[in-house]
């Protein structure tokens, strides 16, 4: 199974843990984390995801996530295919980046795309036409942990 990880989820453990939700995410995360250290799942790298973390402007919350984001064992890049399908997806209403996170997990044939933003968990759900599931990380928790 393969999964990519937006850049929110991939914070969420460093995120305040003084809220239930966040430190419920956070732990989601974490057990995920475990399950592709296990190499029981695939993690997908981008160079998007690089590219955003690299402009978390906290260098110790920078190199965290990072090396998070080491345990993926593939990387996708941009073509114009996915530049084409992110344009669409801005055009449906998700935010620039949001949209080229999205078209590269669809086009790179992840099986699930995860996020913590309802706002684009909303949206993504409500999508036709992806190449993979939209889902929150309580959501993907239950399905990689079974």
């Amino acid at each position: 199974m393969r999964i990519y990880l937006d850049c929110c989820c991939l914070q969420r453990p460093l995120d305040d843990q003084s809220q239930p939700r966040i430190r419920v995410e956070a732990e989601a995360v974490l057990a995920v984390l475990a399950v592709v250290q296990a190499e029981n799942l695939s993690l997908l790298n981008s160079e998007a995801l690089e590219y955003e973390i690299g402009r978390i402007p906290n260098a110790v919350r920078r190199n965290e996530v990072l090396g998070m984001l080491a345990l993926a064992n593939e990387r996708l890049e941009l073509t114009e295919q996915t530049e084409a399908l992110a344009v669409s997806l801005e055009s449906d209403g998700i935010w620039s980046m949001d949209a080229v996170h999205l078209a590269l997990a669809s086009a790179g044939s992840a099986d699930f795309f995860c996020t913590c933003d309802d706002r684009l968990l909303s949206k993504g759900k409500s999508l036709s036409g992806l190449g993979c599931k939209v889902v929150s990380i309580l959501e993907l928790v239950l399905e990689v942990t079974e």
